[in-house]
């Protein structure tokens, strides 16, 4: 396992070296979507118009984020179950979504997709809302307001804790996990 400090939009060289079960500690802009937003973006690619943030070596973060408490940048931020998003993720990532995170396993399609357009896809921490909010320095509305907490949310995050489950090779930390018992 590689830990590798990463800034946003992703170098495609980091996705080349990285490897299942590396950790990332990511910095800059993450956005936030969740099935209701992913199904609006679907649209937009299929009606040929433009995504409504820079998707070029972009992060998708399946989650929604809690209200607001006072003095606080943003609400608790937890990952999402990715699998919700599996149908949509092949066309993001053709357009050029680098990394997705959410939280447990792939679809063998996904898999085999980040392997074609060279992504990855990363697990955050389960549970740990608020220690991800920890990490996020501003929060700003992108798209889809209608949507109210799966509104499409721009993060700009510091050192944003999150592990390669699935690598541009067609690695599976989960399965390798498993083999080694």
């Amino acid at each position: 396992m590689n830990k590798y400090m990463i800034k946003t939009p992703v170098d495609p060289k980091l996705i080349e070296k990285t490897r299942a079960g590396d950790m990332l500690y990511i910095t800059g802009t993450i956005y936030t979507a969740r099935d209701t937003a992913h199904k609006k973006l679907i649209t937009l690619l299929d009606e040929g118009k433009v995504l409504p943030f820079p998707v070029k070596g972009s992060i998708i973060y399946y989650a929604g984020p809690a209200p607001t408490k006072p003095g606080h940048v943003i609400g608790s931020v937890g990952p999402t179950t990715s699998y919700r998003m599996d149908k949509y993720t092949p066309q993001l990532l053709e357009a050029g979504v680098a990394i997705t995170i959410g939280k447990g396993s792939r679809s063998d399609n996904v898999v085999k997709d980040l392997k074609t357009f060279k992504g990855l896809y990363c697990a955050a921490y389960g549970g740990a809302g608020a220690l991800m909010a920890s990490k996020v320095k501003k929060a700003s509305p992108v798209a889809f307001p209608e949507l109210g907490p799966e509104a499409i949310v721009a993060l700009e995050v510091e050192d944003f804790p999150v592990t390669v489950i699935n690598d541009s090779q067609g690695n599976d930390w989960y399965k390798i996990v498993e083999e080694r018992g």
